[in-house]
């Protein structure tokens, strides 16, 4: 009977399909502005284990909703035009292989993907425009007239609403991705980088890096209803993150090469904390027990322990680091 019963264990245990190293541990993506690369952090060590070059300059970056893609922004500096270097990166997770790469519209910057991962808006920069790119034939389906200089793009949880950032007309447009037209604008603080969702999709928040501050929205009614000034005003946000439960917002101050953490119950900043020079692009591991920030000009990411509020590790990267992603 013993002899039988370790058979069938054994026979358990074989159908059990091996575990990826990917799958073990959580992964890192940095994207490289100036090496054209990705490095893949293992968050286990803190080092990084893989480089994937892209041969044009690598922007924004996201892990797609199913977590086994990676999606990055390239774009090359001709204006108003697109080329074959202005596409949508797809890598795989798991092997690290460049897939395909998407179009996009010209210069995409930075970009949101629905909940479904079926489509993903793009903000192109140059043209003043945002592109919506079907992700199942990689070809733009639409494409609409935003505010000036286009960059941050966030997708509220549900799909339906694409919030787009205009540093330059102080703006942000709202896409209904039902019809792919934007169907209203509201003004914020000056130099808006980045939005963010909170989780239920009641709430949005836009970096405003030029006016040191974070603008909170109702996503309801796609208006603006406040504003939290970072360090009187001196903070300069540009990437953000909000925390599951909707309490904490971290915001990622390029120019002062800290990081401001928000108490969104109360509207004030609890602390601010020292990290690698101009973070820029910023993440939470998917236990939220560290984040990461992008250091452009000290070429490293800062690992900072959410609960002491410290940097706890620096990882060097590739050359100007812009943007960090988490895997699933």
């Amino acid at each position: 009977m013993i002899r039988i019963a370790l058979a069938a264990f054994l026979l358990v245990c074989s159908a059990i399909p091996a575990t990826t190293e990917a799958q073990r541990s959580q992964l890192l993506f940095v994207s490289n502005e100036a090496s054209k690369s990705i490095s893949v952090i293992d968050t286990r060590t803190n080092s990084v284990i893989r480089t994937i070059g892209l041969g044009h300059r690598a922007r924004g970056i996201s892990v797609s909703p199913d977590g086994r893609k990676v999606y990055v922004a390239l774009s090359d500096d001709v204006p108003m035009k697109e080329t074959e270097g202005d596409r949508i990166a797809v890598v795989d997770v798991a092997s690290g292989n460049v897939l395909a790469r998407y179009s996009s519209g010209s210069d995409p910057e930075q970009f949101g993907v629905t909940p479904d991962g079926r489509r993903l808006y793009s903000s192109n920069e140059d043209a003043g425009t945002a592109s919506a790119t079907d992700l199942r034939t990689g070809k733009v389906i639409a494409t609409m007239i935003v505010g000036i200089e286009p960059e941050g793009v966030a997708v509220s949880p549900d799909g339906r609403w694409v919030y787009v950032t205009a540093e330059t007309s102080n703006s942000v447009s709202v896409i209904d991705t039902r019809t792919n037209k934007v169907v209203s604008s509201f003004l914020v603080d000056i130099r808006p980088r980045a939005a963010a969702f909170s989780r239920d999709g009641r709430r949005a928040y836009v970096s405003a890096e030029v006016g040191g501050s974070i603008t909170v929205v109702d996503a309801t009614r796609h208006q603006a209803i406040g504003s939290i000034s970072l360090e009187s005003g001196e903070g300069k946000p540009v990437g953000i993150v909000v925390s599951r439960n909707g309490s904490w917002l971290y915001a990622a101050n390029g120019r002062t090469s800290t990081v401001s953490v928000v108490d969104l119950t109360k509207g004030t900043v609890a602390a601010t904390i020292p990290v690698g020079k101009r973070p820029w692009g910023i993440t939470l591991s998917a236990d939220e027990k560290y984040l990461y920030t992008a250091n452009g000009l000290s070429n490293d990411v800062s690992v900072i322990d959410v609960a002491s509020r410290k940097v706890v590790d620096t990882i060097k990267v590739g050359m100007r680091p812009w943007g960090v992603a988490a895997s699933k």
